[in-house]
C-alpha cells in the first residue's frame, strides 16, 4: 500500500452515478448487470446501506493489460477485538459476475489491507465495500480504462 500512498490519495468519482447502481430500485439497477450487482452486494454485505468513507482505493487509471490489473485497498481501522473491519469484496461493474474478489479478515491483524490483481476486459469501475464488526458498509470506488494495443480510440 505504501506505493498507493505514493502516488497519491484515491481519485474521486460522481457519487451520483454510483448511487444509480448501488441501490435498487434507482435508474442503473433496473438494467440486467445494474441488478446483477446489486444482488452480488447484497449478497456479500447484507442489506446494509454503504457509506462513502474510510476506504483508501488504489488502482491505475489506464491498464493495456486487463487481464492483471494491480488493485489495492486499505480501510482505516484499528483492528481491535470491538473495532475491525470483518470483510473487504470488490466489484467489476462491467464484468458478467461482479464479485471478483472477497477477503475475510480477523481482529489482530496489524492493518486492514489487502492487495491483489483482478481481470477486467473493458472500460468500468471498480467497486469496494468493507464491512465493520459494527455492520456498518463501508464504499469506495475508481474508473479503470482498458487499453487494447497500446493505443486508445
Amino acid at each position: 500500500m505504501s506505493e498507493a500512498r505514493r502516488m497519491g490519495t484515491r481519485r474521486r468519482i460522481m457519487a451520483g452515478a454510483v448511487a444509480l447502481v448501488l441501490l435498487p430500485g434507482r435508474g442503473g439497477a433496473e438494467t440486467p448487470a445494474g441488478t446483477a450487482l446489486a444482488a452480488a452486494m447484497r449478497e456479500a454485505m447484507g442489506d446494509a446501506i454503504p457509506v462513502d468513507g474510510r476506504i483508501e482505493l488504489w488502482l491505475p487509471e489506464l491498464v493495456d493489460n486487463g487481464a492483471q490489473v494491480p488493485l489495492a485497498v486499505m480501510v482505516a481501522s484499528p483492528m481491535t477485538a470491538e473495532d475491525h473491519i470483518v470483510a473487504i469484496a470488490v466489484f467489476a461493474t462491467g464484468n458478467p459476475t461482479p464479485q471478483v474478489a472477497r477477503f475475510e479478515l480477523f481482529p489482530g491483524l496489524a492493518r486492514a489491507e489487502i492487495e491483489t490483481r483482478i481481470r477486467v476486459a473493458e472500460d468500468q469501475e471498480i467497486v469496494v465495500l468493507a464491512r465493520d464488526s459494527g455492520g456498518k458498509v463501508w464504499r469506495a470506488s475508481a474508473a479503470v480504462k482498458v487499453v487494447h494495443g497500446g493505443c486508445r480510440g
